[in-house]
């Protein structure tokens, strides 16, 4: 986690270190909008997995380099089974794009469409019955 954490660092600092020179040499909004964000995105995924790595005290074999191979047998984690929600919430999120360009009313039933999904996406896996 540490490794891919300063992968996205040197992407944030890349993005940061690029749109300055971009915004004060180009003085063109969209592109500085786009690496600006490019710079929160790649932030917020750096801070991620610099937490992750915190919250697991160093966590896998692979973040260190005096690590035996089989130290990293067993379980890997958790993969959810197969889902229709991000269909759901794309098509959610579609819809509610197209209301912006065509009609309120689109607005509202991709809006809801779109909570339903993203609820989905959250409790899917809350009914731990079966």
């Amino acid at each position: 986690m540490k490794g891919e954490g300063r992968l996205f660092a040197v992407m944030t600092v890349f993005f940061a270190v690029t749109g300055l020179i971009y915004g004060f040499w180009a003085q063109e909004p969209a592109g500085t909008v786009i690496l600006a964000v490019a710079f929160l995105m790649s932030g917020l995924i750096a801070l991620f997995w610099f937490v992750q790595y915190r919250r697991t005290g160093g966590g896998r074999p692979q973040d260190r380099g005096d690590a035996e191979i089989a130290e990293a047998v067993g379980p890997v984690g958790f993969f959810p089974a197969r889902s229709g929600y991000p269909v759901l919430t794309a098509a959610g999120l579609t819809v509610l794009a197209l209301g912006l360009v065509f009609a309120r009313w689109l607005v509202v039933v991709g809006a809801v469409v779109l909570a339903l999904a993203v609820s989905g996406f959250i409790f899917q896996y809350g009914d731990d019955d079966g």
